[in-house]
């Protein structure tokens, strides 16, 4: 792959995270709207733990990236983890992220379109792994700077071993 390392392949420990989602594809593409709601509550959000940010897509169990499109509509999340769910704010809302395995890229730069097809088209067929029907995420941590070309995000796709076909949890 030209751009795109290797990812590290991790075991995810559950999470309990709280925030907010929209219905939406890439040509209604509502994060902006998404993010900005979330980002005027989180002060409200008091058990916190640390300050990353996920931004988590909930996909039909039964999609194909091959056939991925502006028009494929999925469950887009905006969350931060929280030690328990004993106070959600009002407008907001309880997630549990499963345990699970999952390939974890870096992605850096504005433009997704790249590391979206190097991982789904380059990487994943030739890999050991396929596509575990769980939420996809992205983990905006200190390196991510909002709209700027030197931003970095780390990429989580959840996959399970292309031998066994299961996946592995906790």
């Amino acid at each position: 792959m030209s751009e795109l390392t290797e990812p590290r392949i991790e075991q995810l420990s559950p999470k309990n995270l709280v925030g907010k989602h929209l219905h939406m594809s890439l040509a209604n593409n509502r994060t902006a709207e998404l993010w900005q709601s979330f980002m005027v509550d989180r002060k409200n959000i008091r058990n916190t733990i640390g300050t990353d940010l996920y931004s988590l897509q909930v996909y039909e169990p039964t999609l194909d990236f091959k056939e991925f499109n502006l028009h494929t509509e999925f469950e887009k999340y905006a969350l931060i983890e929280v030690s328990d769910f004993n106070h959600i704010p009002e407008g907001m809302e309880a997630f549990t992220l499963e345990a699970g395995l999952y390939a974890v890229f870096i992605h850096r730069g504005l433009n997704f379109q790249p590391t979206f097809q190097q991982i789904f088209y380059e990487w994943l067929p030739a890999s050991d792994f396929v596509l575990d029907a769980r939420p996809h995420f992205e983990l905006l941590g200190e390196k991510y700077k909002n709209h700027s070309p030197d931003s970095e995000e780390e990429v989580w796709v959840p996959v399970k071993s292309r031998q066994s076909g299961e996946t592995v949890r906790e």
